[in-house]
């Protein structure tokens, strides 16, 4: 081989290792491109993982908030901050769709912190979450809640502006300058397929992806959900304090909310009136045109108590034709002037078919006329009661608390036969009661809820099954409906009274006849006819301050057609307070477990009572009880 030979050779092998190293290099190349491309990647998947992560915690918390008991405001509130601190957003706001007499509006029911709304805030008056935000029917509000889609602008001046109308455009530039965001989002929200609003987000992108769009339609769709259900539980909420019929709070509510009061007013040393208001002539009006005029008179009078009510007042309706506003704040002479004005605005009103009706009406003044709200309350009945039997249609002031005294004859009367022992009580337990009702007026518990505890006890002696707090339902029942029937006010302490006393002859008669699972024989029958005269004959006949009740009791057991028991009277001869007792008695002893029978429903017992009208008890008072028992089931 030559010289030039070999020269060729060796560039040829040079020529092979450079296009050898050559086309490694490019492979190198190639891999730590793809390498490259691959890390970018992993990145991009990374970060739309950690995204999706974010979105999955939102939707998360939102439902963990939805199924806690807190108010609607407050879970959207931490909606709109948890949108906006998890995934970027610059701000977020809730706004709902409302109207009025003045047309279709916007208002923010919920927004996300942000210092640019406080320096907003500090430019507005009233303040962004109280400003009333006109509805433009051709702008994107309209567009996104008529087509159901979400909406994005890159308008921010323009949105600022529609929402906020009166701001001046220097403020407008001072806000844009503080802000990062380059687009708004529109996203509507339906609750039980009927527009509601919009979820509205202040985004730092000006595009928006469909994974974006995706989410933030899911967002919405549990925003709604958190909305409805919130909806449904004061929806619930509702119509557990309040009453079907007229809207008006119920006595449920009634009462709670009067503790509350009554709290208020000893802390604050401030007075505070209630106003007890009854329909006159509800069953004329009923008899002559139907109960659904009835209803009518009824719901009639409640729109009156919410047009007259002050905001911080509270009507309610206790049942039947019984009404009662309490006045925060208010003295007997303030609550005596709203009092005449509603009574006047009742009386004023025409009704159609009906004409115009009216109302009786009582005032009672916490601290005033006493310092017990049970006083308080049975006081303002009694006044109501006093307007009925004056001839209805008027306003009368409740009496002060020292001239009512039926728990003081109460308490006496237990005490005189308890420490007498002229009943089987034991000894060291009759004491112990004795000295618990003489210290009753210096005890913290109300005097008539001691008379009703010690008369439920004694009741238990004879009687193992009977339900504790019976004794007070009974009065309850009984009070409402002798009231009914115009008793007077002295009437009405003496059934108080006698409700209290009536059965205390039991406890002289023989237990294994009470308790007895089998039928009873003659004699035995004729042992549980004697108590109605040993407990007004014997136990209580020495008692000289209780004679006019005597009777009440007596009387008790007398039926209407005669075959009652101990006298077989009838008709008008029986007292109407002992048939008050008799009827208030059997129902409420069906109530109860009996050794020889289950207990039965309100709605079975009622059944029974019905049965015997015009046998056991007159036929209107059979109508009056079921009606104010049915009135208080409902």
């Amino acid at each position: 081989m030559g010289f030039f030979d070999k020269i060729n050779e060796i560039r040829s092998k040079i020529t092979e290792v450079e296009s050898a190293i050559y086309g490694g290099k490019q492979e190198y190349l190639e891999i730590y491109e793809r390498n490259l491309q691959l890390e970018k990647e992993i990145e991009q998947r990374t970060m739309e993982l950690n995204l999706a992560n974010k979105r999955i915690l939102t939707l998360q918390h939102i439902w963990e908030m939805m199924n806690s008991s807190k108010p609607l405001l407050s879970v959207l509130d931490k909606i709109v901050n948890s949108i906006k601190g998890e995934l970027g957003y610059m701000h977020s706001v809730i706004i709902r769709k409302e109207h009025d007499d003045n047309g279709e509006f916007m208002t923010i029911i919920a927004q996300s912190n942000n210092r640019i709304i406080d320096f907003l805030n500090e430019k507005l008056t009233p303040p962004l979450h109280m400003q009333r935000i006109e509805y433009d029917t051709e702008g994107r509000f309209a567009e996104a809640l008529i087509h159901k889609k979400i909406v994005q602008s890159n308008d921010l001046r323009g949105a600022i502006s529609y929402v906020i109308p009166g701001l001046s455009e220097e403020n407008i530039d001072n806000v844009l300058s503080k802000m990062s965001s380059k687009s708004i989002i529109i996203i509507p929200i339906y609750t039980r397929q009927k527009p509601f609003g919009w979820l509205v987000v202040l985004s730092s992108r000006d595009t928006l992806t469909d994974s974006e769009t995706d989410f933030l339609s899911m967002f919405a769709q549990q925003v709604e959900m958190a909305i409805t259900i919130a909806d449904l539980f004061d929806a619930v909420k509702e119509q557990a304090v309040t009453d079907g019929l007229t809207g008006l709070y119920n006595r449920r509510y009634f009462e709670e909310y009067l503790d509350k009061e009554v709290k208020r007013a000893q802390r604050q040393n401030q007075p505070f009136s209630i106003i007890g208001i009854d329909l006159d002539f509800l069953k004329k009006i009923n008899d002559a045109y139907g109960h659904a005029y009835g209803d009518i008179a009824i719901k009639a009078v409640a729109d009156i108590l919410k047009h007259n009510a002050r905001t911080v007042d509270t009507a309610a309706r206790l049942g039947g034709e019984e009404f009662s506003v309490i006045l925060p704040g208010v003295d007997s002479k303030g609550a005596m002037v709203a009092a005449e004005r509603i009574r006047k605005a009742i009386e004023e009103t025409p009704l159609d078919t009906i004409g115009h009706i009216t109302a009786s009406i009582g005032v009672g003044t916490f601290l005033e006329h006493s310092d017990n709200i049970e006083e308080i309350i049975e006081l303002t009945d009694q006044a109501m009661y006093q307007s009925k039997r004056n001839g209805r249609n008027r306003v009368t002031i409740a009496k002060p608390a020292s001239e009512t005294s039926w728990q003081e004859v109460a308490v006496h009367a237990f005490i005189d036969v308890l420490s007498k022992h002229n009943i089987p009580v034991d000894k060291q337990l009759s004491d112990e009661i004795c000295e618990k009702l003489r210290n009753s007026n210096n005890q913290t518990e109300p005097q008539r809820e001691i008379l009703y505890s010690i008369a439920d006890m004694m009741t238990k002696i004879y009687n193992p099954l009977h339900a504790k707090g019976a004794i007070k339902s009974k009065v309850q029942v009984a009070v409402s409906l002798a009231k009914r029937f115009d008793l007077s006010k002295e009437e009405i302490d003496k059934l108080r009274v006698a409700i209290l006393l009536y059965d205390i002859g039991n406890l002289v008669l023989p237990q294994e006849i009470l308790q007895k699972a089998g039928p009873l024989t003659d004699d035995e029958r004729q042992h549980i006819k004697e108590h109605p005269v040993i407990a007004a004959r014997e136990i209580l006949k020495p008692i000289s301050y209780i004679q006019d009740i005597l009777p009440i009791i007596e009387h008790h057991h007398e039926n209407w057609d005669g075959t009652g028991y101990p006298n077989r009277i009838s008709k008008d001869e029986i007292p109407l307070s002992s048939q008050i007792i008799l009827i208030v008695d059997s129902y409420f002893a069906l109530l109860e477990q009996r050794a020889y029978r289950s207990k039965l429903s309100p709605q079975e017992a009622l059944a029974e009572i019905k049965k015997d009208a015009g046998k056991k008890w007159n036929s209107t008072l059979v109508n009056e009880f079921v009606t104010l028992i049915e009135n208080d089931m409902n």
